[in-house]
């Protein structure tokens, strides 16, 4: 809940965008984060944006893919 009033006070604060960034299993959060304030705090919201893709992380001596999403909401 959290997250969903940082995004909820930016837009408070008159910010026009806000973009919300996950990797791996976070990313299910991010997308229940933007649904949340949706659909109960700021109505008026639209996803203006969505991008995918993959890093990859090199954690000893191993190279591992992790997902990333980055969702852009605007007013």
């Amino acid at each position: 809940m959290s997250y969903v009033l940082a995004v909820v006070t930016q837009l408070g604060k008159g910010q026009n965008e806000v973009r919300i960034k996950a990797r791996g299993q976070s990313i299910s959060k991010a997308v229940d984060v933007v649904e949340i304030v949706r659909n109960k705090f700021a109505l008026d919201l639209k996803v203006a944006n969505v991008s995918i893709g993959t890093d990859v992380l090199e954690i000893e001596k191993e190279k591992i893919n992790v997902s990333r999403i980055e969702i852009t909401v605007r007013k």
